[in-house]
């Protein structure tokens, strides 16, 4: 059995925010601060009026997915970390987009060389990723992302899969603090590919290493 990587793509794989921000300003008129995680308290319209609802917000990242996801750019070394772990493992990256986005988001990623299975989804990543341990069966699991949201998540249907916080955007990685839900939070995907294959080569899962730690 191999091992499986499951990665999410927006701020972990690909930088998002800062590229939503400038096209927020360019065509809306709307500032976006990277303060912190929540994108609606994040947005300001520059004549004063209120600020966009959630569902407004919603609405601005669909105008952002799929026509404006050229502006995106490759996190540092998120490349050469999946190649080097998809010598030995299977890679899926989870990404929360809508369905009919999944074919663009194939070819986005696969224009900056990275070639794998894309799977989209709505909601808490709990149930896709205990979905995906069930197809693959690997020996290890692990599930990379930058919400802490979706690590808790996953800690609740998925017990066994291992869980790294990653937040590639310096500007957001300040202001967040580390996801309680998470084995450990690593922003730089040189030393993050280093903790994914300690876990592959321990050959243990999460909750299985878990009950073998002094109480």
């Amino acid at each position: 059995m191999r091992p499986l990587l499951i990665t999410d793509c927006d701020e972990v794989l690909l930088h998002m925010v800062k590229h939503f921000g400038v096209w927020l300003g360019e065509t809306h008129a709307i500032d976006f601060h990277l303060g912190g995680a929540d994108f609606a308290d994040s947005m300001k319209r520059r004549d004063g009026s209120p600020p966009p609802t959630r569902d407004e917000m919603w609405a601005l990242l669909g105008g952002f997915f799929p026509a404006e996801m050229h502006r995106q750019t490759l996190v540092p070394h998120a490349a050469e970390g999946l190649a080097r772990l998809s010598r030995e493992a299977d890679v899926v990256v989870l990404t929360n987009l809508q369905d009919e986005c999944r074919t663009a988001r194939i070819e986005q990623l696969a224009a900056f060389g990275i070639d794998h299975r894309v799977e989209c989804n709505q909601g808490g990543k709990g149930e896709p990723v205990a979905r995906l341990v069930d197809e693959y069966k690997p020996s290890v699991a692990v599930f990379v992302d930058d919400l802490a949201v979706h690590h808790d998540s996953v800690a609740r249907h998925a017990p066994g899969v291992f869980r790294l916080h990653m937040i590639a955007e310096p500007a957001l990685a300040a202001n967040v603090p580390p996801a309680p839900a998470a084995h450990a939070r690593i922003d730089d995907w040189r030393e993050a590919a280093d903790w994914i294959e300690a876990r592959f080569a321990a050959g243990l899962t999460a909750d299985a290493l878990a009950s073998t730690e002094p109480a």
